[in-house]
């Protein structure tokens, strides 16, 4: 059986669409930061689902995390046919008072680890016969948003990539989506600084069990 590897596996979106495609009874690979997040986890998901689940604690914003993930994966032979690239956050300011520290970081998360583990992956995921690779945007990327302007541009960015990956393997084995969630219940609020909006953005916001769901479909 072969495995999915989902980044920003320990909460939110990622953990739900964990959840979803452990429901289907497919083995997981989750990547994130937290050790113990994800090690409580795969716990979980073990007992519930009966999936084989593993983890790597990782600092995905790193240049080279696609490097250190792809260690991981053939230091341990685990076939992967799903790749989700779903880790990323951002910040709510002006750029002007946003450190340029800040931008990269959240620029290489956003953009370059998704690339870098696209690419590094391909030839895994051709070697089977019906592979995926899903890539998380978001509503943001389809129009300029003033104190998001950076966050925006980056999923901008995964969605025109997708597009193109999409075409360019359309005659492959590998199929290319890309998820676009709206305002969703989970930590991207309070991770970018935007706790002065949450209760409004809660009146409208989807459950991320239900985008998860949607996705995964």
């Amino acid at each position: 059986m072969a495995y999915a590897l989902i980044t920003g596996g320990s909460g939110g979106i990622g953990l739900c669409l964990a959840r979803e495609l452990a429901r289907r009874k497919h083995d997981l690979l989750l990547v994130a930061r937290s050790s113990v997040q994800l090690s409580k986890i795969c716990s979980e998901l073990k007992k519930e689902f009966h999936v084989k689940a593993e983890f790597l604690s990782l600092d995905l914003s790193s240049p080279d995390a696609h490097r250190k993930v792809k260690s991981w994966v053939d230091q341990n032979s685990f076939p992967i046919d799903i790749l989700i690239n779903n880790a990323g956050y951002g910040i709510w300011n002006p750029v002007e008072k946003t450190s340029l520290q800040e931008l990269t970081n959240m620029m290489q998360l956003n953009m370059n680890t998704l690339v870098n583990l696209c690419y590094t992956f391909l030839p895994e995921l051709k070697q089977h016969s019906k592979s995926y690779i899903m890539n998380v945007a978001s509503t943001a990327a389809y129009q300029a948003v003033p104190t998001l302007a950076t966050y925006a541009a980056t999923k901008s960015f995964v969605v025109l990539f997708t597009r193109g990956l999409r075409r360019e393997l359309m005659h492959s084995s590998i199929s290319v989506s890309c998820l676009s969630p709206g305002a969703t219940s989970t930590g991207f609020v309070d991770r970018a600084g935007m706790q002065v909006m949450k209760e409004r953005a809660e009146k409208f916001s989807m459950k991320p069990e239900a985008v998860a769901k949607i996705g995964i479909a």
